[in-house]
């Protein structure tokens, strides 16, 4: 039965009344093109510490970003108050599209990834080559997660006064990886310092580590009008140092010469999320040889077309062997 007149427009249809006086709810949102741009400096729980121009801002998450979480180095669009005077909160409305993202997994078995650094342009993996001993696996997996988030790898090898490098560069020496070595004693005069930001101009680099390797340490003498934390020591018992940096932080190089982004040490770095098919894009002598390849290969299995590439001397063999060792990674775990 019809309730109302034929015309749906009379003005006897009942409404609803709004209970709370304000306005209907809209799935339309604000575009706020005039938002100011800054890069996120911290993360703490639910406050960023934001740079916009020449002035650290804090800032809280939109709502209408939903899950979307921003980390340390995203570009970010922002409005309020952008005084940065205290006790004032901005709110970032927009992240900008990456770059480049770091991301890592709790472990292989979870599927949860989690993304720590966006928009470096490389990743400087700090090992120490005795106390603690070095973890090749560990550093294998840091290799894949750059290669898989578009990071350029950089090696700074720590403590080469306690035990030679000759060993560590031989495994990866075929992966063409620019390296720094250093010893105890060049960190003290700052010949360590110096040749470590010649690789670091111009450039967004995010350190990482196994802790008590000296990662903290060599950033605090990068950004040496920034110190860090403390630093931290090697157990005796254990051989694992203890982590120094709890969170990510991005600080700016003296006169403006790049960034780094000092991460917390590490003690696992899962790699569930790693797609082969973004890793092999880090060897462009061996990308073109997997036209052949079956669908979904990984490039370590019998009909994988990478074989008879290489047979073809299209490649050199030890470039596949690395590619293998490190996807490999993905089924073993770090202290291996």
């Amino acid at each position: 039965m019809r309730r109302y007149g034929k015309n749906p427009d009379e003005d006897d249809i009942p409404t609803r009344p709004n209970r709370k006086g304000n306005r209907p709810r809209t799935n339309i949102r604000p575009k706020h093109e005039d938002a100011s741009e800054g890069m996120v400096l911290t993360v703490d729980r639910g406050r960023l510490t934001c740079l916009v121009d020449d002035r650290v801002v804090m800032a809280v998450k939109a709502r209408e970003l939903g899950r979307k979480a921003a980390v340390v180095g995203d570009r970010v669009a922002i409005i309020g108050d952008l005084s940065g005077a205290k006790d004032t909160l901005a709110r970032i409305v927009r992240i900008e599209p990456r770059t480049s993202v770091l991301r890592r997994t709790a472990d292989d078995d979870d599927p949860f990834e989690r993304v720590v650094v966006a928009n470096a342009d490389q990743l400087a993996i700090v090992t120490a080559l005795a106390d603690p001993e070095p973890r090749p696996r560990l550093i294998d997996r840091c290799l894949v997660a750059a290669y898989d988030g578009g990071l350029e790898p950089l090696l700074v090898l720590t403590k080469s006064d306690l035990a030679p490098p000759d060993k560590l560069l031989e495994l990866y020496g075929d992966l063409d990886i620019p390296y720094v070595v250093t010893t105890r004693e060049e960190f003290e005069d700052g010949h360590a310092v110096d040749r470590v930001r010649e690789q670091l101009n111009n450039k967004i680099t995010a350190f990482i580590g196994h802790s008590g390797v000296g990662k903290t340490t060599l950033v605090n003498a990068l950004v040496s009008r920034d110190r860090r934390r403390t630093t931290g020591h090697v157990n005796a018992v254990t051989g694992r140092g203890r982590h120094t940096t709890t969170s990510a932080r991005a600080i700016p190089l003296p006169e403006a010469a790049g960034w780094v982004i000092d991460t917390p040490g590490l003690r696992s770095f899962g790699l569930h999320h790693v797609d082969p098919s973004r890793v092999i894009k880090a060897f462009p002598d061996l990308e073109p040889g997997t036209e052949g390849c079956p669908r979904a290969c990984s490039h370590d299995e019998p009909d994988c077309a990478l074989d008879q590439w290489v047979a073809d001397g299209h490649a050199d063999p030890a470039r596949l062997y690395s590619l293998r060792r490190l996807l490999a990674t993905r089924e073993r775990h770090e202290g291996d």
